[in-house]
């Protein structure tokens, strides 16, 4: 704080949530501290809440960003800090507002969170809103046998990874068991196996 900025932005907690056992409630009370140490030298403080992932491969975290987003906004109210609603921005819910890992967003995503941010602190900016591309109609596109999610990681279409597992193997210092569970997905692309064939072979 030696420098007394006057603006400080929070963005936290994701990553501990997509952890099994990440605990909203002890990650607000952390959260809290830190905002009453950088509110009561004057700055004003943003916090970004979690975005709503009903619509993505993190839904089954959603609960917990909603006892989280109701935490912050708590801690919000109390050192009169700004809440930079994610959750409340729809535009999210495209999937090509987010990075290819759906664990980070695009730079489309980037935009219209900054937009969004601008408009909570109430400074005019000339931002204009930007579009989702058009995705290529169904008759003109090559079907695709897999997806990649990253260097080394590939899915059959529709059926993309568990974030938590990719999370592993970006800090496998941190999870020693990481990759463990990416069983269901292949490190190159290739045709999936006809298991009825495989058991009749084996038979004999």
């Amino acid at each position: 704080m030696d420098l007394k900025p006057d603006l400080v932005s929070i963005s936290a907690g994701g990553n501990d949530l997509i952890r099994p056992g990440g605990d909203p409630d002890a990650l607000a009370e952390k959260l809290d501290a830190a905002v009453q140490t950088l509110s009561s030298d004057g700055a004003t403080v943003v916090l970004f809440n979690g975005p709503d992932t009903a619509s993505s491969v993190l839904g089954r975290i959603r609960g917990k960003v909603a006892i989280y987003n109701e935490n912050l906004r708590t801690v919000a109210a109390r050192h009169d800090a700004v809440i930079a609603d994610m959750w409340s921005l729809r535009q999210l819910s495209n999937s090509q507002m987010w990075d290819e890992d759906r664990l980070h967003f695009s730079p489309l995503g980037h935009h219209t969170i900054a937009a969004m941010v601008l408009d909570s602190l109430n400074v005019p900016h000339n931002l204009e809103p930007l579009f989702p591309k058009p995705l290529p109609s169904a008759a003109g596109a090559r079907p695709a046998r897999a997806t990649s999610y990253g260097p080394g990681v590939f899915c059959p279409v529709g059926h993309p990874p568990d974030p938590a597992p990719l999370l592993r193997r970006r800090h496998p210092a941190e999870t020693p068991d990481a990759g463990t569970r990416l069983r269901s997905c292949r490190h190159h692309p290739a045709p999936e196996l006809n298991r009825s064939r495989v058991g009749h072979r084996d038979r004999g």
